[in-house]
């Protein structure tokens, strides 16, 4: 090593991610389990818009269930890589009950029909 070059030291780096280089490119995924299956991303991604849109609706009761019932489904997804059958139905509920959303939103209607409904 040349005299004029840094020290570089690297200590503990568990649960670090860090790329070096003028190409270098880093990417984390720490707690996530690598690769869920394509239906739950599928899921994901029906209940990601389908919250955006119940944001744009006028709020209820009933908008507020759903909308926290979606959260925790899209935290189980990011978590876990997939969401359990009683999150699913309870969802599935939730959108029954809220018939006239899945009717007038195109979000509900495709979160319902991922969910089997």
């Amino acid at each position: 090593m040349a005299h004029d070059e840094p020290a570089v030291r690297i200590g503990d780096v568990t649960g670090s991610t860090f790329a070096v280089g003028s190409h270098a490119h880093a990417e984390s995924h720490h707690g996530v389990p690598g690769g869920s299956d394509p239906a739950a991303r599928e899921l994901l991604r029906a209940v990601r818009d389908l919250r955006a849109d119940l944001a744009r609706v006028r709020q209820s009761e009933q908008t507020a269930q759903l909308d926290e019932a979606l959260a925790d489904t899209e935290d189980e997804i990011d978590r876990t890589g997939a969401v359990g059958e009683s999150r699913r139905r309870r969802v599935r509920e939730l959108l029954t009950d809220a018939e006239t959303l899945t009717a007038v939103l195109a979000s509900a209607a495709t979160v319902a029909g991922l969910l089997g409904m």
